[in-house]
């Protein structure tokens, strides 16, 4: 992403919270915005712009770092509720008092000589002092089911974080589905588990761009079983009708066999029927490659172990 557009969409979310707590009380922090003061906010964006956004637009632009800016026509639509012509009017007039703070300071800006030296060494003394504290690192993430791409908030995962040479410790995942831990290490390895997810062992980096988000299959057999077993049938047809939507008409189904010895070629039909009965075989799936196009899948490879 241009780091500068970055730079700009950042100052316009901390004036859209200066706006909005101009009429209504919030915290001053618009990422911990959330439920009715997002509805609020909601409504006073339509009332002053007769425009709108959803709360899961919110979720994604505004309380995280999406991987890229926003449609244009939603930052014109922002800008005009804090008081621009639109997005193009927000970035040059910010452009244009930098540049005059800017050139103000350089103004008034008189280093003495006997400071030169301070100046020179102040970073790396600062550098030193800093290094002899730890410091600590918040890692943030939020999990989002891998065939339909939405947040999990139906069910809170278990979280496991492992730590060396120290007793693992327990979480779970809030209503948004996400969940914090701060430490002073660099690096964060968990494992994330439900009773109808694959259990999967995720290791994150604080400086990792990637560390946001993490996807978790579900595990269609324990789904399944789950079904069967309670006799639920709305359940069985529900999910079926969810992979017949998630699947496209012309998808590409390949099975793969270990040790390269062929390659099957399954119908979606097939593929789904495999998916929602509890036998040895679904226990044993393993998706190996999706993709998508328009929100559906029609390229997939899997294995049966």
């Amino acid at each position: 992403m241009n780091t500068e557009k970055t730079y700009y969409f950042s100052v316009l979310k901390q004036e859209i919270a200066t706006t909005f707590l101009g009429s209504h009380a919030a915290s001053s922090n618009i990422r911990e915005w959330k439920g009715a003061t997002i509805t609020d906010f909601q409504e006073d964006l339509r009332t002053k712009t007769k425009g709108s956004i959803s709360e899961k637009w919110f979720y994604t632009y505004i309380k995280n770092d999406a991987e890229k800016l926003p449609r244009v026509d939603m930052l014109n639509l922002l800008s005009v509720y804090v008081g621009y012509d639109n997005w193009t009017d927000f970035v040059q007039k910010h452009a244009e008092t930098e540049t005059e703070i800017e050139i103000e300071a350089k103004k008034t800006r008189k280093p003495s000589r006997k400071f030169v030296w301070l100046i020179i060494f102040l970073p790396i003394i600062i550098l030193v002092f800093y290094s002899l504290y730890p410091k600590e690192n918040t890692f943030s993430f939020c999990f989002t089911d891998a065939d339909q791409r939405e947040a999990i908030t139906n069910i809170s995962l278990d979280i496991e974080i492992i730590r060396t040479n120290e007793s693992s410790l327990y979480f779970k995942t809030d209503s948004l589905g996400c969940f914090s831990y701060t430490t002073p290490e660099k690096e964060l390895k968990f494992v994330v588990k439900s009773p109808y997810h694959k259990t999967d062992t995720i290791v994150r980096h604080i400086n990792s761009s990637t560390h946001k988000t993490v996807q978790v299959q579900t595990d269609d057999y324990a789904l399944m079983l789950l079904y069967y077993a309670n006799g639920n049938k709305d359940d069985w047809k529900k999910r079926r009708d969810q992979l017949n939507a998630l699947i496209s008409n012309d998808v590409q189904i390949y099975r793969l066999f270990k040790d390269n010895i062929g390659i099957e070629i399954y119908t979606k039909k097939e593929f789904i029927n495999l998916l929602t009965i509890p036998t040895s075989s679904l226990k044993k799936l393993q998706i190996l490659d999706k993709v998508y196009e328009n929100d559906q899948i029609v390229k997939l490879k899997f294995m049966i172990q």
